[in-house]
């Protein structure tokens, strides 16, 4: 299980292993593909040799 903010719906859910529908090793890292509860297909990079994107400051409210 772990959590994901879709891209579609801009939900941030868990997702269980029963949405998961594939898993590819890359030179990148590991590409988690699942479907999101609003049944968007969706992709996760993760793994120790992730490229990782920076991280992106919260905006000042």
């Amino acid at each position: 299980m772990f959590a994901h903010t879709c891209t579609t719906c801009h939900r941030r859910e868990l997702i269980f292993p029963s949405q998961v529908t594939g898993i590819e090793t890359t030179e990148h890292g590991i590409v988690v593909s699942f479907t999101c509860w609003c049944d968007a297909p969706q992709t996760m990079l993760t793994g120790v040799h992730a490229t990782r994107p920076a991280a992106v400051p919260a905006a000042a409210a």
